[in-house]
């Protein structure tokens, strides 16, 4: 977790950087480039999840029983986008089950494909000022803490990265081509 904060860190800071350098003037470069980069590492993520052939959805990469599975991956990062992005919006948390307990493609497509579209009103309302707001989390453990709106967004963007990451070792066990490795022309939108 230390990991992802460092990370996280560093990528707001180059984005603080990369706004305040040469680029003609920008309203809200912050959100705005969380907002692209959460929509471009949505589309991986669900094209991934399109990708992958249904009778591997239950595969994982080695014999651990606590390695999620590929369908289980798919079901995880649903979860996380709609307890954060409900968190976000101030909101109770429309998903009440367990999305990684699903058991086919079509279902496991669906809940992304809804949590995202929940979180996409989030990332697309959000302005610098917005999200320098202070918010209440509950965490997953249930701790409760304090974070700007922000934090929590990117936060979520990190790890929808890290998932990702995840999927993609499924995909070339399987000697798939992972989206953002696709030649430009086959990636689609």
């Amino acid at each position: 977790m230390h990991k992802l904060i460092r990370t996280l860190l560093v990528l707001a800071l180059a984005a603080c950087a990369f706004a305040q350098g040469p680029q003609p003037a920008q309203d809200n470069p912050m959100s705005t480039w969380l907002r692209q980069a959460y929509t471009n590492n949505r589309n991986n993520i669900v094209r991934t999840a399109e990708k992958m052939p249904e009778e591997f959805y239950d595969m994982r990469p080695g014999s651990q029983m606590e390695v999620r599975t590929f369908g289980q991956q798919v079901g995880h990062v649903a979860n996380f986008n709609f307890l954060w992005c409900s968190q976000a919006k101030g909101e109770k948390n429309p998903n009440t089950m367990n999305l990684e307990k699903l058991t086919t493609k079509a279902e496991f497509i669906k809940a992304a494909n809804d949590a995202f579209s929940y979180c996409d009103g989030v990332y697309s309302a959000l302005t610098d000022a917005s999200g320098a707001q202070v918010i209440d989390i509950t965490q997953e453990n249930g701790r409760q803490t304090r974070n700007l709106r922000l934090g929590l967004l990117t936060l979520n963007y990190g790890h929808n990265n890290e998932i990702y990451g995840s999927m993609v070792v499924y995909l070339r066990m399987k000697n798939l081509v992972p989206p953002a490795s696709e030649p430009r022309g086959q990636q689609k939108k």
